[in-house]
């Protein structure tokens, strides 16, 4: 691999909008470079970790495979839902009072974020900010 090629893999994977959810921009890195890297090597980890992120943040948090057995999950669980009257969008800020906000389980790998119902659709939501950071449709 060329250093030019080199530096635009590095360059893309640090230019990624930070605004991104980080999450899984980290954890499709992480993913794209152990498989680049069984697959081609140091070389191949660079690259992998690069469209790993790229993939990682357009999957979201909880990943593409995990969305569905999350949702079910919250379906399970049979927790109130929250009347909004805003957009249920990424980004979205709750109000600070009147939503509860439940911890969802390790195994969903959605690290400190917190879910709750809004307008009968779960959500992922930044617990500092109240902010909506994953939609599960």
């Amino acid at each position: 691999m060329t250093i030019k090629a080199f530096t635009a893999a590095a360059l893309l994977a640090l230019t990624l909008p930070v605004a991104v959810q980080a999450q899984g921009l980290v954890r499709g890195a992480q993913e794209g470079a152990a498989d680049g890297s069984a697959a081609a090597g140091p070389i191949g980890a660079i690259v992998g970790g690069a469209v790993g992120a790229a993939t990682g943040t357009v999957n979201g948090i909880l990943g593409i495979d995990t969305r569905p057995r999350f949702r079910s999950y919250v379906v399970r669980e049979r927790h109130p839902s929250y009347a909004y009257d805003g957009d249920v969008r990424v980004g979205s800020v709750l109000p600070s009072s009147g939503v509860t906000y439940y911890d969802v389980p390790a195994e969903y790998g959605a690290g400190s974020h917190r879910y709750t119902i809004v307008n009968e659709r779960p959500v992922l939501v930044d617990p500092q900010s109240r902010r909506i950071v994953e939609v599960i449709d």
